[in-house]
């Protein structure tokens, strides 16, 4: 009898983790990666909230509390990111001579300041800009996919909103009854897959609020000091802290950016830009290794190796969920002794 049990255990530890591997890679054909995210993150958000409101309600109803103000806050988000957009286009876009001059400057600046090699493939002025833009757009029919694209991604990232929270209503802690052997072994491997999540996402914003800091003390601290100031510079700091969202890659996208803008400016600005860029990344790359190695036990270069091949696989994707998938796989072999 036992032995019957023990086999029976087995099957269902091996189905389980065929079950959830089959789950997390068909979030990339189905094109499923934002509502995944999403709906972990409302989960996480409304299990480290409830913690705090039930100082002040009790534990029954603190879920619900949660529940309540997140979503509150989040329908006053979507207002005023509307109305923002809406006073944007109804405003700022009536009187695009600002824009126009703060660009066409800089790309004057440019043909003066970089290689031929490279002035070559850049726009003259404002006008033969906007004119690329058009036909690369009419000959790619971006605008269509994106609106497509877009309109799919609100409304799976919102579908996954719902989802997390009624989840985290279910998981409220309260003994489970007629549970089965395979809806056991399912559950821990949610649970370690929620944790893994939470170990990744908590550690890439910690990252990125280091990026973020010392982008900051160089556009208002250190160039100020060469009587360099750089266009956009709330920007970039914006930038920098959402594109640090992603691991590794948003680091550079944000160092390009502001390599570019540099240069743009002056040879000068370029290289003090460029050589502060470099003695931060190094520094950047110690703090990194560190908050990752605390939080998932994982070096620098094997989150790189595993982004590497996601990307190959699944494209952009793969990049965003490569860190969670391989923190994942380190835990579930971390759980059994494996490694």
């Amino acid at each position: 009898m036992h032995t019957r049990n023990t086999k029976c255990l087995m099957i269902c530890r091996s189905a389980s983790f065929l079950l959830v591997f089959i789950a997390l890679f068909s979030v990339f054909p189905l094109h499923l990666l934002p509502c995944f995210l999403a709906g972990f993150i409302m989960y996480e958000i409304i299990l480290a909230l409830t913690v705090l409101v039930e100082y002040l309600v009790k534990a029954q109803v603190a879920r619900w509390v949660s529940i309540m103000f997140l979503s509150i806050l989040l329908i006053l988000l979507i207002v005023v990111t509307a109305s923002k957009l809406i006073g944007f286009l109804l405003h700022d876009c009536q009187n695009l001579a600002g824009f126009d001059a703060t660009a066409s400057n800089l790309l004057r600046d440019a043909q003066r300041t970089l290689s031929p090699l490279i002035t070559r493939y850049l726009p003259l002025n404002i006008d033969e800009l906007k004119n690329q833009l058009i036909n690369w757009l009419h000959e790619n029919l971006v605008m269509q996919t994106f609106s497509r694209n877009a309109a799919h991604t609100v409304a799976t990232m919102l579908i996954g909103v719902v989802l997390g929270a009624m989840i985290s209503l279910q998981s409220n802690g309260k003994q489970k009854l007629h549970t089965t052997p395979l809806q056991d072994a399912l559950l821990d491997r949610l649970t370690v897959l929620s944790e893994a999540f939470h170990n990744v996402i908590f550690a890439q914003i910690h990252v990125s609020l280091c990026n973020t800091l010392l982008t900051g003390c160089f556009l208002f601290g250190i160039l100020p000091i060469f009587e360099l100031h750089l266009p956009f510079s709330k920007t970039i700091v914006m930038l920098t802290f959402f594109t640090g969202l992603l691991p590794i890659i948003g680091n550079l996208i944000s160092n390009t950016v502001i390599f570019l803008i540099g240069l743009s400016i002056s040879l000068e600005a370029g290289l003090i830009s460029l050589t502060y860029l470099i003695i931060v990344h190094k520094l950047e790359y110690f703090i990194n290794a560190h908050i990752f190695s605390g939080r998932i036990h994982a070096k620098t270069w094997e989150i790189l190796l595993a982004m590497l091949v996601f990307e190959s696989t699944f494209g952009i994707t793969g990049v965003i969920a490569a860190p969670i998938y391989y923190a994942y796989l380190k835990a579930e072999l971390r759980k059994y002794d494996l490694i």
